[in-house]
């Protein structure tokens, strides 16, 4: 048997009295990482070879690059080493050899779709994270995406289906799929040859694949050009009470899809809206708006499937004169006249 020692001071268990102020624990055994199987794309403890950090300098200038044993990072401020970040836990400032200091952190998934790389034009997270919440992806959900771009929506949508849901994307172009493949494989982790268990990327129209595939969904996100184009498929798609979200560019593109929706009749009238995001100054006693804005990027509309065989309530307010006059070419809700042209 082991001969047994006799506690010291030292080896007397701390409590929270004997810490000092702010002193938080620092032992991996006081944070357990993520369990792999919630795929959340988000780890606990210290940085290990292979994860991805930012770095921020005293300007807010940003790098991100992957930790790699015996690698350098260099910049205008000198050399960093990996072994020197790799073993640390997050939140720590570092310097360069040139005497720049970085603060050093992974990753969040808002800050990681904004640098990736690109294919197609990314879904900003101001953006992304309407579509999650009013949208209402849940955990479990079935959803459909067209137009996968760089795969930052993916990336959202994935989290927030979780491994027991499923996103099956559908996306024209081969390049783009490529890119977004590789965006979401790097966000979540995915070991060599596999990716995400709720990811199907399927490269095609879904306009022509989704009515042959037969499968059922609570959630389709179209963005896209053209995403009234898809709307049949859609309607075929959902389940009743599920919702269509477009995410749109221009206001010809918004009108269109709107009078679609209404014309269609097997949704409820469709909400259309966008999002404004300012920052603002605080320091003491000067606050103010920011100089910096995140203005238009897109539109967003929601609708919700009917049950079969249902109608729309019919809105009771007039549209307003000229609306629908002689100049509009569009889609038409069903039983509005025609307005006559003005006399001269």
């Amino acid at each position: 048997m082991p001969e047994q020692q006799n506690p010291t001071v030292d080896d007397a268990p701390t409590t929270d009295a004997d810490q000092p102020a702010g002193a938080e624990q620092q032992t991996g055994a006081a944070y357990p990482d993520v369990p792999a199987e919630a795929w959340s794309g988000v780890h606990r403890g210290p940085l290990r070879e292979g994860e991805w950090v930012r770095l921020t300098d005293s300007k807010g200038r940003k790098h991100n690059f992957e930790l790699v044993a015996g690698k350098r990072f260099f910049s205008n401020k000198g050399h960093l080493e990996h072994d020197d970040l790799i073993g640390r836990e997050e939140g720590f400032t570092l310097a360069s050899s040139a005497g720049g200091e970085y603060l050093v952190f992974r990753p969040l998934l808002s800050e990681f779709v904004v640098s990736m790389p690109r294919g197609a034009a990314v879904v900003y997270p101001k953006d992304a994270a309407q579509i999650v919440a009013m949208a209402d992806i849940f955990p479990g959900a079935r959803v459909v995406e067209a137009g996968v771009g760089s795969g930052a929506l993916t990336c959202s949508l994935l989290r927030a289906v979780g491994p027991w849901g499923r996103v099956s994307s559908f996306e024209r172009r081969e390049e783009f799929a490529d890119v977004a493949r590789r965006n979401v494989n790097q966000f979540f982790g995915a070991p060599a040859d596999q990716t995400h268990p709720a990811w199907e990327l399927t490269l095609g129209d879904l306009a022509e694949a989704l009515p042959t595939s037969g499968e059922r969904c609570d959630r389709i996100i179209l963005d896209m050009l053209a995403p009234w184009e898809c709307l049949d498929a859609a309607a075929g798609a959902l389940v009743p009470g599920g919702i269509v979200c477009a995410y749109v560019a221009t206001t010809t593109q918004l009108s269109r899809f709107v009078e679609t929706v209404r014309a269609h009749g097997g949704f409820t009238e469709p909400q259309p809206w966008e999002s404004l995001v300012r920052d603002w100054h605080v320091e003491g006693l000067a606050v103010r708006p920011g100089h910096k804005m995140i203005g238009h990027t897109a539109f967003l509309v929601t609708a919700r499937r009917l049950a079969p065989g249902q109608k729309p309530l019919r809105k009771t307010r007039r549209p307003a004169p000229g609306a629908y006059g002689p100049d509009y070419s569009g889609p038409r809700p069903p039983g509005l006249p025609v307005e006559p042209a003005p006399e001269d």
